[in-house]
């Protein structure tokens, strides 16, 4: 007689293997090495670089240790890792094993840090990414036209200017300044009592469809909204764990509606689903913009000036 399989504990067994990663994780990033914080800061990158890679799509690339550049002729401060799309963007500029990849491409950067969580640093870090500026200059065969990037004051697009995702993985669970450091930050990732804590901006979709698809604040009147009941959702929505059986609601427990709240989050699985509907929320990247790119560098190797820029606000 075929034996019944119970599908609901090979799901429960799933989510239990999440955990088991979790924990690994924790372990090895609380590795120590007395005076080699050079070498055990690479390693900790490492491992949070191979947790990004579980968990997106393979049309994604990871690199460590870049810059970011845009058309304007502006560099970004030193990266530890960056996600970004090289089907529709494959373009990496390289001066020796240093790598500069265009604005366009990006779709999340990461600050790794272990103890010290300066808000000045990061501050000055974050800042050098939002000077950057997608360029619309772009030219594509699109299905049924010949599509180029120019806005058109009369229409409405769903996508005007990109910016990247925000994330911060640290080792520092008593950072008296954590709450200045997070605002920087879409999502923020540390160890805590063994296991891994994600603190998430828990907006409407709708308004990380604006945020991520339309960061210029010049485009506003060319904002294509995003419609129906789906845009009132929060990240909260997308958190994986136990629903509390209790009536009072601990601050170990997440919120996720007006009557169920996660206690025992399963961290990675929350991760995989939040990181992942923002990634589909951008979907493509905006059609690159060679004729920009080539501007730049013709303009620097002739020393000729840079046109002047309009100055835009990011939302």
């Amino acid at each position: 007689m075929e034996e019944k399989i119970n599908h609901r504990e090979i799901i429960k067994k799933i989510a239990e293997n999440y955990s088991q990663l979790e924990s690994s994780i924790v372990s090895q990033l609380r590795l120590s090495c007395d005076h080699h914080y050079v070498t055990i800061g690479s390693f900790r990158e490492e491992i949070w670089q191979s947790l990004f890679e579980q968990i997106i799509p393979k049309k994604f690339s990871i690199e460590r240790s870049v810059f970011i550049i845009d058309s304007n002729e502006k560099v970004s401060k030193e990266v530890d890792l960056v996600i970004f799309d090289e089907q529709y963007t494959p373009y990496i500029f390289n001066f020796g094993k240093i790598k500069y990849i265009p604005i366009e491409a990006v779709a999340v950067v990461v600050q790794c840090k272990s103890d010290h969580l300066g808000n000045q640093n990061i501050t000055a870090w974050k800042e050098s990414i939002t000077k950057l500026r997608t360029s619309l200059h772009s030219i594509a065969r699109m299905h049924g036209k010949v599509a180029h990037g120019e806005i058109i004051d009369t229409v409405k697009y769903t996508q005007t200017s990109t910016r990247p995702i925000y994330i911060l993985c640290h080792l520092n669970e008593s950072a008296t300044d954590r709450n200045a450091v997070m605002q920087h930050f879409d999502i923020v990732i540390c160890p805590e009592n063994g296991r891994l804590k994600m603190t998430t901006q828990s907006d409407k979709l709708s308004n990380w469809y604006k945020k991520l698809n339309h960061a210029e604040e010049q485009y506003k009147d060319n904002v294509m909204e995003m419609e129906g009941s789906f845009s009132d959702i929060t990240l909260d929505e997308y958190k994986v764990g136990c629903w509390d059986k209790t009536t009072n609601a601990n601050e170990e427990e997440s919120k996720v509606s007006d009557n169920k709240v996660v206690v025992g989050e399963r961290t990675i699985l929350s991760l995989i689903f939040q990181l992942n509907q923002l990634l589909m929320l951008i979907n493509n990247p905006l059609l690159f913009p060679h004729q920009a790119y080539v501007k730049m560098f013709n303009r620097c190797l002739n020393e000729e000036e840079v046109e002047s820029i309009p100055q835009s606000t990011i939302i």
